[in-house]
């Protein structure tokens, strides 16, 4: 009796042990495939290159976790050192929109409409619509494109490189509509730029040598939404 009893004691071992070989086959390894546990801040803080695509930049892990701008908290004789001149309308201006805005940063503005200035020059000779749709205004961007489709209508190509942008000054600031602000920024760079016939011959400008270039653009940016971007609602050609 004793030994039938064993004999089915090893029978029901060997069944689990057969089981527990499966169940882990199955369930119990890693194969690299797996995706990764669910993390709910990493989608609420990602940022998406504007390289393409507007900017999207969707709210941190909460209100405190920001730290606020120089610009919110410096004395109002040191707010906008290096960048407008104390007692000033472009200073005015700018305490209009950190007042409203309190994560207005104008250095990181400075930098983006430099990024912004050279993407926009660039789009336009090569012809880039959606890039420029997602950086201007209607109103700019329709205006671009009519001169895109003449250019492309006389089957010329344009030529743009940037040498270097030299100066990029706030010269007026202000809040409009209690949401909606704006800053022109007077931008002096160097340029290669040539306009080609069919033929690939030059009719415009000059491929081989540098011009300096002063532009005068606006940005705008409605703050009451989440939306980070500033777009170009006005362009002209400064001295």
């Amino acid at each position: 009796m004793a030994e039938v009893f064993d004999i089915y004691t090893i029978i029901f071992l060997a069944l689990a042990v057969f089981i527990f070989l499966r169940l882990r086959s199955v369930l119990g390894q890693r194969t690299g495939r797996e995706r990764p546990p669910y993390d709910p801040y990493s989608a609420r803080d990602a940022v998406r290159s504007p390289a393409g695509e507007k900017v999207v930049t969707l709210p941190q892990r909460g209100a405190d976790a920001t730290p606020r701008p120089a610009e919110a908290t410096a004395p109002p004789a040191e707010r906008w050192k290096d960048i407008a001149e104390s007692g000033s309308a472009v200073a005015a201006g700018l305490d209009a929109i950190v007042a409203a805005d309190p994560n207005f940063d104008a250095q990181h503005f400075i930098t983006g409409a430099r990024a912004a200035y050279e993407m926009i020059v660039t789009a336009f000779a090569s012809g880039d619509r959606r890039q420029l749709r997602s950086l201007l205004s209607r109103e700019v961007f329709d205006g671009f494109d009519a001169a895109i489709t003449e250019r492309e209508g006389r089957n010329e190509t344009a030529e743009t490189r940037f040498v270097s942008i030299d100066g990029s000054t706030i010269t007026a600031a202000e809040l409009r509509s209690r949401t909606t602000a704006q800053i022109t920024v007077r931008f002096v760079s160097k340029l290669i730029s040539a306009t080609r016939d069919r033929t690939g011959a030059v009719i415009d400008g000059n491929a081989e040598k540098v011009t300096d270039v002063t532009d005068v653009w606006t940005f705008a940016r409605d703050i009451s939404s989440r939306d980070p971007n500033w777009k170009v609602i006005a362009t002209e050609a400064g001295q």
